[in-house]
């Protein structure tokens, strides 16, 4: 049993990150230019929505935060090795 659940342990976390990460920066996008505004298909003038805006721009920020900590999280010990900086202390140690 302890294989299984840590099979569904990695398909979640892939399922997340691997998918997840790319719908939320799409989904931040397409909130991010409807909330500009605009014009649509016929013509008309949208007008802008600084909500819609803001939530695209928090998508943004979530995502970037993300691959940040992950950039950070895998060269952990290199940081460490040459700067003396534990950036994750918590982290098992190798």
């Amino acid at each position: 049993m302890h294989y299984f659940e840590s099979i569904l342990r990695v398909l979640a976390i892939g399922l997340v990150l691997g998918a997840g990460l790319p719908a939320a920066f799409a989904f931040g996008l397409r909130l991010y230019s409807a909330g500009l505004g605009g014009a649509s298909a016929g013509g008309t003038a949208l007008k802008a929505n600084p909500l819609l805006k803001a939530i695209g721009l928090l998508l943004f920020m979530v995502v970037s935060a993300v691959i940040v900590v992950a950039i950070l999280w895998i060269t952990r010990a290199t940081i460490n090795h040459h700067f003396g900086v534990d950036l994750f202390p918590f982290a098992p140690k190798k």
